[in-house]
């Protein structure tokens, strides 16, 4: 068992300085749950940027579709800010033959009350079950890319029903 990381920045990966809360996004934090986790699988951790999900343009999102649609490995998780998660999502349909799972945190890795553990081992475990597709896994629950929203008020990810459009 493979699984591709790809790391583009977000809550997960910052480090804050001060009381002020001025930040900084580090590196990928992945790397040290995984290590830390004793994980019996093999796996690689590309980082692709290191910004804020709220600073991500059309560009980056290109740049992380092509990331994934030229690694040969069909199992990815990316790591992604939690505010436009979706948006990235959105922007991998059409990718065939992979399951791509996205996750993040709404915590930094580094403070004490982190979900970014849990939210990693919930996409190892979600990129070796699903089928191919795009998802994204937060607050314990596994969504279809096209069927979720964050609701910034409850701290957490929702299911919302496809349009049919």
């Amino acid at each position: 068992m493979f699984i591709k990381f790809f790391t583009t920045g977000g809550t997960i990966d910052k480090i804050y300085f001060d009381a002020k809360s001025e930040y900084q996004v580090g590196s990928p934090q992945v790397i040290e749950i995984l290590e830390q986790a004793h994980v019996s699988f093999d796996y690689e951790v590309v980082p692709i940027l290191k910004k804020d999900s709220l600073e991500l343009t059309d560009d980056d999102r290109e740049l992380i579709r092509k990331a994934v649609e030229v690694d040969t490995h069909e199992r990815i998780v990316i790591t992604h800010g939690t505010d436009t998660m979706t948006e990235t999502a959105k922007r991998l349909q059409g990718i065939v033959g992979k399951t791509i799972v996205l996750t993040g945190a709404l915590e930094p890795a580094i403070s004490k009350y982190t979900d970014a553990t849990f939210n990693i081992g919930a996409a190892v475990a979600a990129v070796q079950c699903l089928p191919n597709g795009i998802y994204i896994t937060m607050n314990g629950r596994v969504f279809p890319a096209m069927q979720v929203r964050k609701n910034r008020a409850l701290r957490r990810f929702e299911e919302i029903q496809p349009s049919n459009e």
